[in-house]
């Protein structure tokens, strides 16, 4: 089947840092601008300059409007949101959370916004798992604050097993992991085929995340088949789909419960990995390619686009 469409990806030349940089990308998104144009990632900015009858504008999460208090988020409101969707022609989110989350916090009508959610990488593909190691190695997947890697710390203080962390600690992480005793290593920079080989080498994939816009480990950890703990708030039931299992990101004991289980269960962790698999179907990256072009030829033939 020929292709619907001769795509082109431009990457801004500067990360989304600073005012200088962003007027620079967004100056620079002027002549690179397609008959339809597709604005993802944290650059919403994007779409001031170029033509917003034509635009699709992705929004990956809301979580910056949770963050941040008074003038600062009066400012990225109108900035990152208020602006850019009003600029665009279309608008898709990453998940009906993150749907449902621009209907009630930017006012948007949620029926109008589209939901295409993230694709797996070909990368992580199934792998046979060897066995519960003894001390099994349990693999967290990023540190930032909604990460909840200080509840984690709390919640396997005491347990026979190995933590390894992918991204940076910071000093308050690393202190919480000497408090609990844990055994850990972390790692930063890895490339996509180290990831997949991080999901490999692990018996367990915690993902216990206070919030998510999507909570893409879920899925990556699903197609190599590894188990899963996750939380029950935000994008991360909808994407795990009973493919995990799922704790409360806000309660150590129970995030500590759902890794006992896990582990001690085989019935249960092999139940996990087999619905992992199927899960992970649904994000192949054809069908998710699929549904962006079918917004495309939609945003193509709109009338009075120009």
């Amino acid at each position: 089947m020929p292709p619907r469409f001769h795509c082109t990806v431009a990457t801004c030349r500067f990360p989304s840092e600073g005012i200088a940089a962003r007027i620079y990308n967004a100056l620079e998104a002027i002549p690179r601008k397609g008959d339809v144009n597709h604005v993802t990632g944290d650059v919403q900015y994007l779409t001031y300059f170029i033509r917003g009858r034509r635009t699709l504008l992705t929004v990956l999460d809301c979580g910056s409007l949770h963050r941040l208090r008074g003038l600062r988020r009066a400012l990225f409101r109108l900035l990152w949101y208020d602006v850019p969707l009003r600029r665009a022609a279309m608008v898709s989110a990453i998940s009906e959370f993150t749907r449902r989350e621009i209907g009630e916090l930017l006012g948007s009508d949620p029926a109008s916004v589209r939901v295409v959610p993230c694709c797996v990488s070909p990368a992580f593909r199934p792998a046979v798992a060897k066995g519960l190691r003894k001390r099994p190695l349990i693999l967290q997947v990023g540190t930032s604050a909604n990460k909840n890697v200080i509840r984690l710390a709390e919640a396997v203080a005491g347990m026979d097993c190995d933590l390894r962390i992918i991204g940076q600690l910071s000093e308050g992480q690393r202190r919480a992991l000497a408090a609990s005793r844990a055994s850990f290593d972390s790692a930063s920079g890895l490339s996509v085929q180290q990831m997949a080989e991080a999901y490999e080498g692990a018996d367990l994939v915690t993902l216990a995340s206070t919030y998510e816009g999507f909570g893409l480990p879920i899925v990556e950890a699903n197609a190599v088949g590894r188990p899963v703990v996750t939380s029950d708030r935000c994008s991360m039931p909808e994407v795990a789909n009973g493919a995990a299992c799922l704790v409360d990101p806000f309660d150590a004991v129970s995030i500590r419960s759902g890794i006992g289980r896990v582990l001690g269960d085989d019935g249960y962790r092999a139940e996990l990995v087999e619905a992992g698999f199927a899960n992970a179907r649904r994000f192949e990256p054809s069908l998710i390619a699929t549904m962006y072009a079918d917004l495309y030829d939609e945003l193509a033939g709109m009338r009075g686009a120009h």
